[in-house]
């Protein structure tokens, strides 16, 4: 099994990776399926004219406080997640209503009005997953030529219903579609693996990316991931007053930040100095996210500010850091995620916030051990610490917005990485939960889990924050 540091850390936009990069990325997917040959023609000549999208399960449920309409509006239009430009995203949709068209680059004008075409259907749950959503494409007299089904799986991750067929089935046998010399598809493999081939965990993750591109290119794209992490966390530091939404919810990050800054001139005794700083990192990403700013995901954008929390602090922290240590780092995060999203879920449509905050702590916890000096076993037995204590967590974001409680939720996850690489590295590896049978836990629980939790925003905080 073999999922690319890259595929897990992907620069997009907020404010979720599922309900707003996802289905960006099936519009994209649809208008190159309208540019191929790959659909029947009823009629010699037959073009298409006009679209429709239904937004199915969560996408319908939170689609509003997630951006997700904005997303497909501006995926028909041909943005990128990764390319879009935040401050111009606005003008785009609103031409768009206006016009009651769309125009994406390479093709002719489609009709598409927003407010008819783009419907939130909230009775209907398509089967595959809950992230699901309908494509339709028709002719001058109506006649539907294309309909597609995508599922947004999480962390930007999209597939149609085939596909992911095809990944269900794949799981039960192993894959061998990719060579790469280190091929471990579970916590157990890669620490036999390692025992064996006398390597890191980083270097072998290393490994099988280099058999994808030159190591000058992994470094490199590595350096351009933190780098886009790295600004979100200043952006989020130098900006404040409401966010987006209609919660009325103010940014922090700003003001936490002046404080620690001038207590650090004033070198007074702060014995939480260093959650402090982590948490005022990790709420610094979450509230760009929330404003629908630049973000990486980490596995997800409502999961996004651990990962960059955790390395600023080893930044901070730790003297012996450098850029090595940061790629080393990512490359062991990438390889518990991988572990992670191939056995069990990083959705929170899926499986609860277990599935995103938990599984960003157990990738930030691995990578700091890793940058601290631990073995892999002590690497397994820091993700395993974290990932344990986050095991039924729900997603029940009020107003479906991705703010109260996803900010802080952030910063205490961070805390709890740090804590337990802490408590791995004063071991010595051996600890009684494997990471495999606590991977294997949060998926038994999030096939349990109530639908109300999983980000329709139909219980939990959701719904008494509201009555409240």
């Amino acid at each position: 099994m073999f999922l690319s540091v890259f595929d897990v850390f992907k620069i997009g936009v907020g404010p979720s990776s599922s309900h707003t990069m996802g289905p960006m990325t099936a519009a994209n997917r649809f208008l190159d399926l309208i540019l191929s040959n790959d659909w029947p023609r009823p009629t010699s000549g037959a073009q298409v004219a006009s679209m429709k999208v239904s937004l199915h399960g969560s996408l319908a449920h939170t689609g509003i406080g997630h951006g997700t309409g904005r997303a497909v509006i501006l995926g028909l239009m041909g943005e990128q997640p990764d390319s879009v430009d935040p401050d111009v995203m606005d003008g785009i949709i609103d031409q768009v209503e206006r016009s009651g068209r769309i125009t994406p680059p390479g093709h002719p004008s489609y009709a598409f009005q927003p407010r008819n075409d783009l419907i939130f259907d909230k009775k209907q749950p398509l089967p595959g997953h809950a992230n699901g959503m309908s494509f339709s494409a028709y002719d001058n007299d109506g006649r539907m030529l294309i309909k597609r089904i995508y599922y947004s799986v999480g962390g930007g991750f999209v597939v149609t219903d085939t596909e992911l067929e095809q990944m269900r089935a794949k799981k039960k046998t192993p894959s061998d579609s990719l060579k790469v010399p280190y091929p471990f598809a579970s916590a157990k493999q890669m620490l036999d693996m390692a025992a064996r081939s006398g390597l890191s965990i980083a270097q072998m993750k290393r490994a099988n990316e280099e058999t994808q591109r030159s190591r000058e290119e992994l470094d490199a794209g590595l350096d351009r991931i933190w780098e886009a992490m790295r600004s979100c966390i200043e952006r989020g530091l130098k900006v404040d007053g409401i966010m987006p939404g209609g919660l009325n919810v103010r940014r922090r990050a700003r003001a936490i930040h002046d404080k620690l800054q001038e207590e650090w001139r004033s070198n007074r005794i702060n014995p939480l100095l260093a959650n402090d700083w982590l948490s005022v990192y990790a709420m610094a990403v979450n509230e760009e996210n929330a404003a629908g700013g630049r973000v990486v995901t980490a596995p997800t954008n409502g999961a996004a500010g651990v990962i960059p929390a955790t390395i600023r602090y080893y930044e901070h922290f730790h003297d012996d850091w450098d850029q090595n240590g940061i790629r080393d780092y990512l490359l062991t995060a990438g390889a518990v995620g991988g572990i992670i999203k191939h056995n069990a879920s990083i959705s929170g449509a899926e499986v609860g916030c277990q599935g995103e905050v938990g599984s960003a702590a157990a990738m930030a916890a691995a990578g700091l051990a890793a940058v601290m000096g631990g073995t892999p076993e002590q690497i397994e037995n820091a993700a395993e610490i974290a990932l344990e204590h986050h095991l039924g967590m729900s997603c029940d974001p009020v107003a479906g917005l991705v703010q109260v409680p996803c900010i802080e939720r952030n910063a205490l996850g961070a805390v709890k990485a740090v804590t337990a690489a802490s408590l791995a590295i004063k071991g010595d590896g051996k600890h009684f939960v494997p990471l495999d049978a606590c991977i294997e836990t949060m998926r038994q629980t999030g096939n349990d889990m109530s639908e109300k939790y999983k980000e329709t925003s139909t219980g939990g905080l959701a719904v008494n924050v509201v009555e409240c």
